[in-house]
Formats: C-alpha cells, sequence, structure tokens
C-alpha cells in the first residue's frame, strides 16, 4: 500500500466552516443559527479526530496518542483562564469543576464504552499492564493531591490551598506529569507500545508523507480551536435551556468538558473497536494526565499573578465518587485482560455521577 500524500476535502473544509459560523455568531443572529453551530461544532470534532488520527499514524505509538491529549488540554487550559480573568470572584471553583468533571467522563465515560465495546466485539481484549499502572498510579496521585488534600489542610480555611501550597502543588503536578511523559516516550516506551492486532489494514498501511502529516497537525490546532470557542458560543443557550429543566449549574460545565473530550473519545473508542484497546485506554488515560497535570500549574499561576483565590477542595459526594472511580479502574485494569463486565461497571458509576448532579 502507497504512503498517503493527500487529505480529503471534509477535514479540511470542516474547521474553515466553524471559524466562519463563529465568525456569524457575532452579528446575533436567531435560535436558528444555533442549530448550524451545533452542525459546525459536530464537523469539527469529527475533523479533529481524522487530522489526530493522521498524525499518530506518521509519528507511531505511543507519540501519537500524546498529541490529541496534549492538543486538547493546552485550549482547554486557555479557555479556563480567559474564562477566571473575564469573570472574577465568582468563578474560583471553574478549574476544579472542569478537571474533575473530566477525570469522571474519561476515567468512567469513556474508558467504560470502550471497554463494553470492545469486548462486546471482540469477547476479551488484552493490554500492557505495566503501562496502564503506571497512568493510573500518576493519576490517582495528582488527583487526590490537589482535589482532596486542600480539605484537609489547616493554613487557610475551607478548601483551599496558601500561596505557598499552591505553588509546591503546581511544582508537584508538574514532576508528577513531566516525568509519567518521559517514561512513558523515552525510558519505558515500550510499556505503552499496543499488541497489534492481526491483519488489522488500519494499523499495518503505510503511514502519510511528512507534508501531509504537518498539514494535519495544523489542521489539527484548527479544529480544536474552534471546538472550544463553538462550545463557549453555545454555553449561554445551553445555560437557559439547562435552567428552564430545573437543572443545576454545575450540569453546564459537564456537557462543556464532554463537548471537548468528544475527539479524544471518539478516537478512543474506534480504536478500540479495532482491538487495540492499548492504544485506546493510552489516549483516555494519558488524557486525564495531562488535563490535571498541565490545568492546576496553569491556574496556579493565574491565581498568584492575579490575586484569585482558586477552590480546589472537593465537596464529599464528588470525593467518593472520585475514590470510587480510581478503586475500580485500579482493579478492572489490574490484570490486563477486560470484558464487557469492566465496561459496565464503569459506565454503571458514569451514569451514578451523572443522575448526582442533576439530583443532588
Amino acid at each position: 500500500m502507497k504512503s498517503p500524500t493527500s487529505l480529503p476535502v471534509w477535514p479540511l473544509a470542516a474547521p474553515i466552516a466553524g471559524w466562519l459560523l463563529l465568525g456569524g455568531a457575532s452579528f446575533g443572529f436567531g435560535g436558528a443559527y444555533q442549530i448550524l453551530l451545533v452542525l459546525g461544532l459536530i464537523a469539527s470534532v469529527l475533523a479533529a479526530v481524522y487530522h489526530a488520527e493522521v498524525v499518530a499514524h506518521r509519528i507511531g505509538e505511543p507519540y501519537g496518542t500524546l498529541v490529541l491529549a496534549l492538543a486538547v488540554t493546552l485550549i482547554e487550559v486557555a479557555l479556563i483562564v480567559s474564562l477566571m480573568l473575564a469573570g472574577g470572584p465568582e468563578t474560583t471553583g471553574l478549574a476544579r469543576d472542569t478537571v474533575f468533571a473530566a477525570i469522571m467522563i474519561i476515567l468512567n465515560g469513556i474508558v467504560g464504552i470502550c471497554l463494553l465495546l470492545g469486548a462486546g466485539r471482540h469477547r476479551e481484549q488484552t493490554f500492557g499492564l505495566l503501562g496502564v499502572s503506571a497512568s493510573l498510579a500518576t493519576l490517582a496521585a495528582i488527583a487526590i493531591l490537589t482535589l482532596v488534600l486542600p480539605n484537609y489542610t489547616s493554613s487557610a480555611a475551607g478548601p483551599y490551598y496558601n500561596s505557598s501550597q499552591l505553588i509546591f502543588i503546581a511544582v508537584i503536578s508538574l514532576v508528577l506529569y513531566g516525568t509519567f511523559v518521559l517514561v512513558q516516550t523515552v525510558r519505558h516506551r515500550d510499556y505503552f507500545l499496543p499488541r497489534e492486532a492481526v491483519g488489522d489494514e488500519e494499523v499495518h498501511a503505510e503511514p502519510p508523507t511528512p507534508k501531509v502529516a504537518w498539514i494535519s497537525a495544523v489542521a489539527l490546532l484548527v479544529c480544536l480551536g474552534a471546538v472550544v470557542l463553538l462550545a463557549k458560543s453555545l454555553a449561554p443557550a445551553l445555560e437557559t435551556a439547562i435552567a428552564a429543566m430545573g437543572a443545576p449549574k454545575t450540569l453546564v460545565g459537564i456537557v462543556i468538558a464532554a463537548i471537548v473530550l468528544l475527539p479524544e473519545g471518539l478516537a478512543a473508542v474506534r480504536a478500540a473497536r479495532a482491538n487495540r484497546l492499548q492504544t485506546s485506554l493510552n489516549l483516555a488515560l494519558g488524557s486525564a494526565l495531562a488535563s490535571i497535570g498541565l490545568t492546576i500549574p496553569a491556574v496556579v499561576v493565574v491565581s498568584l499573578a492575579t490575586g484569585l483565590t482558586i477552590t480546589l477542595g472537593l465537596d464529599i459526594k464528588s470525593t467518593v465518587l472520585l475514590l470510587l472511580s480510581l478503586m475500580v479502574a485500579t482493579l478492572s485494569l489490574g490484570t490486563g485482560r477486560t470484558t464487557v463486565m469492566q465496561g459496565t461497571v464503569h459506565l454503571v458509576i458514569f451514569a451514578v455521577y451523572l443522575f448526582t448532579t442533576i439530583v443532588p
């Protein structure tokens, strides 16, 4: 099979259309225009998945799965920081809520769907235990230190860290995430390499040319920017709809986080269905690590520079769900083999998370 030398038109046109629709939103068109924005958002998400897979195929594993996680997280950080600066004191818990929603969506929603659909198609799937174990250990450490420990420190009253504690926890988060990336890409790269499915043409096909890969890399950033900004543009209409239903405002953050994570989620599900569960778990767990490992330090810098107090500690209900999710993930991914049972358990926990958010 020859190396691909060109890209289809649709993944290049989709983000352009998304940005044009985003520009048109400033003219204040009516409700019908919101439908076009939703269509532009969906098209941009699908295009992002396509370009991410092109880049991943060119550079190989595990670097490929790292690309989408870092790209989405950097844009997520930019969005959170901009909202914090614009919203002032009312956004003190924004980083915490966004990071927690991302962890729950990834650890239970995306992983659960991947395990259920993958096992439903292939009965039983296997993956490298060493890489997944390292990912879960790092995720558990960063999550507990940033989202749970603030509730039990005494230097500052409430679920907060004081300035010196914020600096320390930001450094710790970067050290843990940086070490994980070093292990994943250099020192123990083989831990994260997928056990490729025999006869999978998609896996063994010739990689795209460097020119095509570079075009897709740039287009990926354009797509992700369109996804985040279109989601932000649709947020007011979403808030109005949720208020009309009488649901809590925290549901808005979950919906926005789900939209931002759609590219990673779709790529992970597609890999699981193709019997490449290692790639799927690399995407999911790597995204969760990047989300918390990069977001918290960035928010800490903003907090110290602007004097804004950031709320990091979770409430009791959220803490229980976080600890349950980490424990179940450690058990279900602790054998190197998965069936539909593990996928069902993760999805049930995700359903409980969504239900208790709406009906606290």
